[in-house]
């Protein structure tokens, strides 16, 4: 895909709607591919991602196929008896359906492959790894703990107590699945909460989850309970709008002069919605309309005006409620008045690419003051004048990264040179319809 450049815009304006939530989407399929009858989700999320969790659970043998009014119909294979899949299971750049997959087969009596993509294939899966061996899953996996990995799942798999060394939804989450087929409770145990889709989502196809708190040495712990050989029952599943989507087009908003944009449909659940918070904590006039709740998760419609916004100290305790927004918060805090500051974001590096540094040296070529440390980056904001933009000739470094890219081209919005960023391509992954959005939103 060739290079493109995003330059100032018109005020955002009218009503838009984003498209799934990828976490709820990855889980419906593979739940649903779990229970036993036929269940249907309407608005999943179609970006490549979670397509290849479908792929998956089909070579699982769930029976999985697309109305053409966009519902989804699943028919499970029913837990503990998943087929053994005849080709590797090829995850593309999706590192939750890979990580939530290993956790589902951990405890199934199957081996499988998983490839991915050059992305994903750099990216460790140690950390999941870890505790499905000590249920009794065996793996092979490439130097580092990486893609091509082969797991052969353990029959029957022993329950574990795992405490999360790291805040990890994924880790969590396999944790969680491996414990679905392994008799008795498996427990997992949080010091950090982070988001809480899978425990909703199981409860609502009929696990049994107990979840508790009690003290641990740094505070308040968070224990989730799975009872085994659960008994799951097919669902209706209303996948709200996700969050990480819809907040390119908040920031958009706030920073592009005269923006009145309302978005329909965002899931707004806590464990997710950190983004709103800090954006607000800078001054941010983002107004929930309509809130309700679908299918166990709150939503509602955001009215998202253009506001002047004040750098903060970013409090590193919301980090997992916000994990994948920071490159396009990084572009807020490049518009604010004054310095912000942001750590504990060590979590950055592992992901589709090394966020921080790419989105330091991209924010750097558009014209940004900032300083990248170890855990985080302070930015110097303009106090809501254009940045310059990416020289000519020059276009930054997107690294297959989607949500870089998608980051990048908010902050073209508000620049006064345009920014060009070198592949578009990735942001298929989770926000297919992203630059359809854009050019209608700033028409």
């Amino acid at each position: 895909m060739p290079n493109q450049t995003f330059t100032s815009s018109a005020a955002l304006s009218g009503k838009i709607r984003v498209p799934g939530d990828k976490s709820i989407s990855h889980r419906s399929l593979m739940f649903a591919g779990l229970a036993v009858g036929e269940s249907r989700i309407t608005g999943l999320l179609e970006g490549e991602d979670v397509l290849a969790t479908a792929a998956a659970m089909r070579q699982l043998g769930a029976d999985i196929t697309r109305n053409d009014d966009g519902e989804w119909r699943v028919h499970g294979a029913g837990l503990g008896s998943l087929l053994e899949p005849h080709q590797a299971l090829e995850m593309g750049n999706s590192g939750t359906s890979t990580r939530l997959m290993m956790g589902l087969l951990a405890s199934h009596p199957i081996a499988a492959t998983f490839t991915g993509d050059a992305s994903l294939s750099g990216r460790p899966m140690n950390r999941v790894i870890t505790p499905l061996s000590q249920m009794g899953a065996s793996f092979e996996a490439s130097k580092g703990g990486t893609l091509p990995l082969m797991v052969r799942g353990a029959s029957p798999a022993v329950p574990i107590t795992y405490r999360l060394p790291v805040a990890s939804a994924q880790v969590k989450s396999a944790v969680l699945l491996a414990g679905l087929n392994t008799p008795g409770i498996t427990r997992v145990i949080e010091p950090i909460a982070t988001r809480d889709h899978t425990e909703r989502m199981l409860t609502g196809f009929g696990a049994t989850l107990e979840i508790g708190e009690e003290t641990g040495a740094n505070g308040p712990e968070r224990i989730i309970a799975i009872h085994g050989e659960a008994d799951l029952k097919p669902q209706n599943v209303v996948v709200p709008g996700d969050p990480s989507s819809a907040a390119f087009f908040i920031v958009a908003a706030l920073i592009v002069p005269g923006s009145d944009l309302l978005i329909e449909n965002v899931g707004l659940n806590t464990t997710r919605a950190g983004i709103v918070t800090v954006l607000r904590q800078m001054g941010g006039q983002i107004e929930e309309v309509n809130p309700r709740e679908v299918g166990g998760e709150p939503v509602a419609d955001l009215c998202v005006r253009h506001s002047a916004l004040t750098g903060i100290d970013v409090d590193p305790a919301i980090v997992p409620s916000m994990v994948d927004e920071f490159p396009v918060m990084f572009v807020a805090a490049a518009l604010a008045k004054g310095t912000t500051r942001t750590t504990g974001l060590e979590e950055l590096r592992v992901k589709e690419s090394d966020r921080l540094s790419t989105m330091a040296n991209a924010l750097t070529l558009a014209g940004v003051s900032l300083e990248e440390n170890e855990d985080g980056l302070i930015i110097q904001g303009t106090g809501g004048d254009p940045i310059p933009g990416t020289p000519n000739e020059a276009s930054v470094e997107t690294r297959l990264d989607h949500r870089i890219a998608m980051a990048m081209a908010i902050a073209g919005l508000v620049s006064r040179n345009g920014v060009c960023v070198d592949d578009t391509a990735p942001i298929a992954t989770s926000f297919p319809t992203f630059m359809d959005l854009l050019s209608g939103a700033s028409a």
